[in-house]
């Protein structure tokens, strides 16, 4: 019980810290947003073309992304009815409307996704379940609403075991008392490993069409001159490599 009311207390803790970087972030984002918005709509419209290889994906396909966050595939996606769901939604909707009005989003965590059964085609989750509560529940979540047939594309970030044993210690500090929060730790409420990752879909009815870890993220950061300790750790317990799956439900 312990262990989960840290990892729950973690989980408000990045909620709060998102939130917070997005309202520094929209802030700076006036001279360049044009540009952004283009390459998102480039990144997106990728993605879509990438799954349509493997499945027609129609203008009034069913999309679901959950985690949509700020600037989601989901927006940029060219679906008729795509919806998204985060927890932080009514804030982005009012930071970010000129792309958010794009797409139905809901204030909703992945954990309880308030869908009937098999009500999509298609379901993006890109680098969100390790910043959630239960990453398993999500997975779970996404089989359940995903229609037979449909695909599924899921990336997480996933790290050395060490951000996981440091962060669980951090916890335990906490427990007595002691407010320490130490950035590369507090970032993630999981840290998820490469095998963690591949085993939240054990048992599950998804057949693996596509899976790679991708460490190319990890490694065009040991390449900048280190800005602060964390930096330095990422040159020996590798952080922030890239999961990929694509799958379709069966």
């Amino acid at each position: 019980m312990a262990r989960q009311g840290a990892r729950a207390r973690r989980a408000e803790r990045a909620l709060e810290r998102q939130l917070d970087y997005q309202r520094a972030k929209q802030k700076s984002l006036t001279s360049r947003k044009l540009e952004l918005v283009a390459g998102w709509e480039l990144r997106s419209r990728r993605l879509r073309a990438r799954l349509s290889m493997l499945q027609p994906i129609g203008d009034d396909s069913r999309v679901l992304e959950v985690g949509s966050g700020t600037t989601g595939h989901i927006f940029f996606f060219g679906v008729k009815d795509g919806v998204g769901v985060d927890p932080l939604a009514d804030h982005y909707r009012d930071l970010f409307p000129e792309w958010q009005s794009r797409a139905r989003t809901l204030a909703v965590g992945g954990e309880d996704l308030p869908f009937p059964d098999s009500s999509f085609d298609v379901v993006i989750s890109d680098n969100v379940v390790d910043h959630a509560l239960n990453p398993r529940r999500i997975v779970e979540q996404i089989a359940r609403v995903l229609a037979p047939g449909g695909l599924l594309y899921f990336t997480v970030n996933v790290h050395h075991p060490f951000y996981n044993a440091v962060a669980r210690s951090l916890d335990s500090v906490r427990a007595i008392g002691v407010p320490l929060e130490i950035g590369p730790f507090a970032d993630h409420t999981v840290h998820l490993t490469p095998r963690a990752a591949a085993r939240l879909f054990d048992n599950l009815p998804f057949e693996h069409v596509e899976e790679k870890v991708d460490f190319e993220k990890a490694r065009k950061g040991l390449a900048k001159a280190p800005r602060h300790p964390g930096d330095l750790l990422k040159r020996v317990f590798y952080k922030n490599a890239v999961y990929e799956l694509i799958a379709r439900r069966t």
